[in-house]
């Protein structure tokens, strides 16, 4: 085995050629420390895009600890390294980065496939259901807690109730009685986003008009988790209290209580020193939950208890603290000793909060929907971030409460979005994305070299490998994506060196679109089909088993291109094309590009379009056959300039006809389908990013008017929401329900549906980089009145662009 890890070490040298980027650089210790204590240490320094091996160094800017058996799995392709360092496999002190960086050296074939998957994974029979609007919460990075409204957190395991860290639930339980009552509200008050105060009285509603006693609940999420209690007597006598707080833990995944599915999970409460403790331990991995008290309290192994009398007019408080702790195999917390583990208090939160809205552009609009809207979306983008274990920046997260992680489809589109707005959100989306980038062909995770991950979360399923949730890489798009947001990143900004640093990482990508994406050489990228949990997906963002179909219900079969994907992957030709020609000077690859996007424009139009329907097919399945249902998919065509010009009109026809349009917005599947569900997130409902994306479309190719109406609709709908839109809404018909009909399940706030507003700003507003200056086209429905929207940052300094609402026709202009 040491034989195999010298070997690898020792081949570096003269394995490597090209497969390192310049950056990060840096060197890298290893530890290989064998059962009987004696350690071999090997140093790797990355330099230029080439590693230098020694086996003496001095001062590394990584030092890796691991057990040689531990690193010979990694090698073989048996395990992965994400999933290593979060179960206490692996143990790293400094920059992180260097080692995601340093997998690139891996060897590529691999199948990390857990010895345990998920067998002790079962479905509740009836799992417990509250909506999402009935609750409260705050959150800070991906610190949360998701409360009843009386601040009150008693749940079943399918709630989605709870104080959560790193995908895992560390209260389950958290019930204050006074005198054995439970609390009824007074009021509620969302301070910020990690901030808030309940107004409480003991007793039923019904009870408190004549209530003496009186309490109020302040929180805060940071680092940790806060509360302060303070109890109120108005009673012209003494009063003897006994305050109660009960607490447990269940440590469920969040994907588990969004799915409906249990682990059993043993959990042990202890109670020492005026702490109570709740541990969950899984192998070498730790999770610990702790609780301590700023006044003296009996403790026990199910909470805390307070027993006091009180002077009339009196009041008595008490601040808890919790901790959610990620121990390794030593006990000590995983991010304690990596470089960005910097603590932050709710103070310096709120200064991080505000340093990102501080230069975001200001708005000044007629119609208050549109306002309401865009001050929402960028508090909510500017607060979905979070530290993770390992890079100095703040990541991207994307939803409250089931996607409060780094998702990269997600994080691509958002970012997209916020560009003219929020364009350090690219920057840092673009960073993470690009150290993750696949390396290996594992086909349990989906990786394949060039490939950009979907989804990196932190749970024990994804640590053991009962599941790719550490590091999936199971979306056909992400990859297109990439190469689409670094090239408008730089349009707007100008930053030529992000777009010169991450060269490797486009030529990369650009590789794996002629390749692994398409195996057979069709031309096209091919989706494959997961397993999961809930059943198959494919790779799309409608990755839903029952979302790619026939018309007539029938299921497709495997492997599927799915059209907007292919518009992607044109659009990413083109823009690569360019990137090519003007900072890596390579013209000649720059041509080929051209002419391969050419060539799949012509392709796509062949194969894709529906002559007896009019529309673009949704998808070819492997032999060919085209899928003929009417989907929302084809509405992102429009962005990506794959559409054949003299199909426009038809394919904007049906985008509002009345079985995809519902008057809010356009539906992911035709009301005439016979998949169709209102209430289906993929079969019907209605996404607000997706919409905000397709008006952007609509007005680059010259649908001004269509493209206005999408806008109009979607601020109708966030009025009803006081601005946040929800990630979706259902798909009902607007003329029969009045009011948009949200879904009690779904994330909110959910960073795709902030950033909408910015999108619609920019489709509305027709804004545009162009070489050194900002072009302004405004072309707005009547009923929006006057938009000014006010130091626009960019490669042209700052700008504004001003608009008013006037009649349109139908007809575009082109």
């Amino acid at each position: 085995m040491d034989g195999l890890i010298d070997e690898f070490f020792a081949g570096l040298t003269t394995d490597c050629r090209g497969r390192l980027p310049a950056a990060p650089a840096g060197l890298l210790r290893f530890d290989l420390t064998a059962e009987d204590g004696e350690t071999a240490t090997w140093f790797v320094r990355l330099a230029a895009g080439r590693p230098q091996v020694t086996r003496t160094g001095d001062r590394p800017d990584c030092t890796v600890e691991v057990r040689p058996a531990a690193f010979a799995r990694l090698l073989a392709g048996r395990d992965n390294l994400v999933a290593m360092l979060l179960r206490g496999s692996v143990s790293v002190v400094g920059d992180l980065a260097l080692l995601f960086t340093f997998r690139r050296l891996l060897p590529v074939p691999a199948d990390s496939t857990g010895t345990d998957p998920s067998a002790d994974l079962v479905p509740h029979t009836a799992p417990h259901f509250i909506g999402l609007h009935e609750t409260t919460s705050v959150f800070a990075g991906n610190l949360f807690m998701i409360s009843a409204q009386n601040g009150d957190v008693l749940t079943e395991p399918t709630t989605p109730l709870g104080l959560f860290s790193f995908d895992t639930r560390f209260l389950s339980t958290w019930r204050l009685t006074v005198n054995a009552e439970p609390l009824s509200v007074l009021s509620v008050d969302d301070v910020a986003t990690y901030e808030a105060k309940f107004g409480l009285v003991p007793g039923e509603p019904t009870h408190y008009v004549n209530a003496t006693t009186s309490v109020l609940r302040h929180r805060w999420v940071g680092p940790e988790f806060e509360e302060e209690i303070t109890l109120f007597n108005y009673a012209p006598e003494p009063v003897r209290y006994v305050v109660r707080l009960d607490a447990a833990a269940d440590f469920a995944e969040v994907l588990e209580v969004r799915d409906g599915f249990r682990r059993s999970r043993p959990v042990t409460a202890t109670v020492a020193e005026d702490t109570l403790r709740l541990h969950y331990k899984r192998g070498g991995l730790h999770r610990e939950t702790v609780i301590t008290s700023s006044t003296p309290a009996r403790f026990d192994e199910r909470g805390l208890t307070w027993t006091f009398t009180m002077a009339p007019h009196d009041t008595w408080s008490t601040r808890l603290r919790v901790l959610a702790l990620l121990r390794d195999l030593h006990r000590r917390d995983l991010r304690e000793r990596l470089t960005s583990s910097v603590g932050r208090n709710h103070h310096q939160r709120g200064r991080d909060i505000a340093d990102r809205t501080a230069v975001v552009p200001r708005l000044r609009a007629d119609h208050k929907p549109l306002q309401q809207a865009y001050e929402y979306g960028v508090r909510d983008l500017a607060a979905l971030h979070y530290p993770g274990l390992n890079f100095q920046t703040a990541l991207p997260a994307t939803g409250l409460p089931w996607s409060m992680a780094l998702l990269g489809r997600e994080s691509l589109i958002s970012s997209f979005q916020a560009l003219p707005f929020m364009p350090d959100r690219a920057v840092n989306t673009l960073r993470i994305l690009a150290l993750s980038q696949g390396v290996r062909q594992d086909p349990f995770r989906g990786e394949q070299p060039g490939k950009i991950v979907q989804e990196s979360r932190y749970g024990d399923s994804g640590a053991f490998n009962d599941t790719p949730e550490a590091a999936s890489f199971t979306a056909a798009d992400t990859t297109a994506l990439f190469v689409i947001l670094l090239d408008e990143y730089e349009r707007w900004t100008g930053d030529e060196d992000l777009v010169r640093r991450f060269e490797f990482e486009v030529r990369a990508a650009l590789d794996w679109l002629d390749t692994d994406a398409d195996p057979d050489g069709t031309g096209y990228v091919w989706s494959a089909r997961h397993p999961t949990r809930t059943g198959p997906q494919n790779e799309s963002w409608r990755n839903s088993a029952e979302a790619i179909c026939f018309h007539d219900g029938r299921p497709a079969t495997f492997p599927q291109a799915i059209c907007e994907i292919q518009g992607y992957a044109y659009d990413a030709r083109r823009r690569a094309a360019r990137m090519a020609r003007r900072f890596w000077a390579d013209p000649a690859w720059a041509d080929r590009l051209e002419r391969d996007a050419a060539t799949l424009r012509e392709r796509f139009d062949r194969d894709f379009w529906l002559p007896e329907r009019g529309h673009y097919a949704v998808a070819l399945q492997g032999d060919g056959t085209p899928l003929d249902s009417l989907t929302s998919n084809m509405g992102h065509l429009l962005c990506t300039g794959i559409v054949a010009d003299h199909r426009a009109e038809q394919v904007v026809a049906h985008l509002f006809s009345p079985a995809l349009y519902s008057g809010w917005g356009i539906r992911t599947l035709a009301s005439t389908a016979a998949e169709y569900n209102p209430l289906g997130h993929h079969t019907g409902a209605v996404w607000p990013w997706e919409n905000s994306m397709i008006a952007w479309g609509l007005r680059r190719a010259g649908f001004r008017a269509h493209a206005g109406r999408i806008a109009t609709g979607l601020l109708d709908a966030a009025r009803h929401f006081q601005g946040r839109l929800p990630a979706y809404l259902t798909g009902y018909d607007r003329a029969i329900t009045h009011v948009p009909v949200p879904h009690g399940f779904t994330d909110s706030p959910y960073a795709p549906s902030a950033g909408a507003p910015l999108m619609l700003l920019r489709a509305l507003l027709g804004l545009e980089p162009y070489e050194d200056h900002l072009a302004v086209d405004a072309a707005m429905p009547e009923e929006l009145g006057q938009i000014e929207l006010l130091d626009i940052r960019g490669r042209w300094g700052y700008a504004d662009a001003l608009g008013r609402g006037r009649p349109f026709s139908d007809r575009p202009t082109r």
